[in-house]
């Protein structure tokens, strides 16, 4: 390890931290510790993955020391920030100076790959689609779309040139910031190459713009487990009512949101800041402020938007020339994962989205990871079934984008197939490792109605949009005879055809026709 006088020579620089003393009453306050912790990302960005801090020295470099317990509080609050960003104390060295002491440590990234899951939305035709497979190959548009078939899209999607199911696409980063593009992208095998040599992935879930179709989006941006919510305007068309819609869904699921302004090569500057002054106009309503990156330089100090969720990072874009794809790849490679270590430590469960039938494997489900780690070969439980009985399965083989793998993790797209299963499973259904675990007919939910045009009373029956569950279910309200638009209020719901699992806390969205509102399970009966 390099000596002391020498980094404090040199002064505070690109990876090189001085902190005179860290207290547990004052740094580990929210505004305090997320400012470190953004500060500490800064520091392991600009150093490859590796920082090195000095604990007892002053910002202008003067040795200041500190007593054994001060240095105590000060590592821990330290070592509280690492593991927040899932960063590790790579080497600690503790140095006296004048009966005071003074610690020098060294932060690195995880060598464990950092998955980010990244759903997608945007109107019909506002290019994000076409964006994602710009991303993931490096390829740019012809202007006609020809980038959107890199995603996972099917046949008659292809010849339509509309999404109609959520679509796949995965890229990555090397720790040093370098990007992994496919080089083939319509080469299965390319992606499971990706996902084997990336130090950090980016899974994008491409949803459906198109408004008959709204309701997969809603299973996109309410059934995985996604860490951020990438909206697409298109410049020359700008906000419209399904724009308003799906930013309204990310942020009724409390997801980070990244605006994508698209097509920026089909209009002039003045239109830019006109649709850029509408977006202020739309994000001020529900107090959230835009933030317009023009150069890397933003990105680089760009506050923990996906703590606070106040500020929204906006990029101008275009598939087609190129600009602000460079400044998009930057923030992927920036903002952290999400998920918890606390997540992750929890028993396997997953919510099913899709089935297969793949020949010589069997039954395959598929699902982003809710919680806990999968292995090949482990004792599973499946359902409920109609009579709310789960179904002891085991766990065959485990892909994550086509790379065959022994274990999954939180946070993962996965394709899981189960063994045993002797009945035909259904989205909504999950499997885990949890036993005796309890199907859910009737639950108690506090409601928020967003748009009705009459009055919610007993029997009314909407659709329940909950994790992958899309199921009718009557709605009772609880303490007065009927709620309007505009209104919150408790209410009992009962799924009208198979229980379902579901837990206190879990957020869901109720549509009829078009959303109705949102609601959050408070009470499982």
């Amino acid at each position: 390890m390099i000596s002391l006088e020498e980094i404090i020579k040199n002064g505070e620089r690109d990876n090189v931290e001085f902190k005179e003393f860290l207290s547990r009453d004052i740094h580990l306050k929210k505004d305090k510790f997320f400012g470190l912790a953004s500060q500490m990302k800064y520091r392991v960005l600009q150093g490859n993955g590796r920082a090195l801090y000095l604990i007892g020295v002053s910002d202008d470099g003067s040795i200041v020391g500190l007593s054994k317990e001060n240095l105590e509080e000060s590592l821990y609050v330290l070592k509280k920030i690492v593991e927040y960003l899932n960063l590790r104390f790579k080497e600690k060295k503790i140095i006296k100076f004048n009966k005071k002491l003074v610690a020098l440590v060294v932060i690195e990234k995880n060598i464990e790959k950092e998955h980010l899951i990244v759903g997608t939305a945007g109107h019909v035709d506002h290019g994000k689609s076409t964006l994602v497979g710009t991303l993931i190959s490096g390829i740019l548009d012809d202007g006609r779309g020809k980038t959107r078939l890199f995603l996972d899209t099917q046949k008659h999607e292809i010849e339509r040139g509309l999404s109609a199911d959520l679509s796949y696409a995965v890229y990555g980063f090397k720790s040093d910031g370098r990007v992994i593009r496919l080089r083939n992208p319509m080469n299965k095998k390319e992606k499971a190459k990706i996902v084997e040599e990336a130090d950090k992935l980016i899974s994008f879930v491409d949803t459906v713009g198109h408004e008959p179709w709204l309701r997969t989006t809603i299973r996109g941006i309410v059934g995985q487990r996604l860490d951020y919510g990438l909206l697409c305007i298109a410049c020359d068309d700008g906000i419209t009512h399904i724009t308003k819609e799906h930013l309204g869904l990310m942020l009724a699921m409390e997801l980070p949101v990244i605006i994508a302004l698209t097509k920026i090569d089909k209009v002039d500057k003045k239109r830019r800041r006109e649709v850029e002054k509408e977006l202020e106009r739309l994000l001020s309503i529900v107090g959230k402020i835009p933030k317009f990156i023009r150069s890397r330089e933003d990105i680089e100090t760009l506050p923990s938007f996906w703590e606070t969720r106040t500020i929204i990072p906006v990029i101008g874009v275009s598939s087609k020339t190129g600009e602000g794809l460079e400044l998009l790849d930057r923030l992927f490679y920036i903002i952290p994962k999400r998920i918890t270590n606390h997540e992750v430590k929890k028993d396997f469960l997953m919510y099913i989205d899709k089935i297969y039938k793949v020949e010589g494997v069997g039954r395959v489900v598929s699902g982003s990871i809710k919680q806990g780690t999968v292995k090949s070969g482990d004792k599973l439980y499946i359902g409920p079934v109609s009579n709310g009985e789960f179904r002891e399965v085991r766990a065959g083989s485990i892909e994550v984008h086509h790379l065959r793998t022994d274990m999954a993790k939180a946070g993962e797209i996965v394709g899981i197939a189960v063994k045993g299963l002797d009945f035909e499973p259904r989205r909504g259904m999950i499997l885990t490792k949890i036993k005796n675990l309890k199907a859910v007919w009737e639950f108690e939910a506090e409601i928020i109605v967003l748009n009705h045009p009459t009055k919610i009373t007993k029997g009314y029956e909407p659709v329940v949009h909950l994790e992958t569950i899309a199921e009718a279910a009557t709605v009772e309200p609880l303490d007065s005879e009927f709620l309007a638009a505009g209104d919150k209020g408790r209410v009992k719901m009962k799924f009208k055809y198979h229980p379902y699992y579901i837990t206190e806390g879990q957020k869901f969205v109720f549509r009829e026709g078009k959303t109705k509102g949102i609601g959050i399970v408070t009470k499982v009966l």
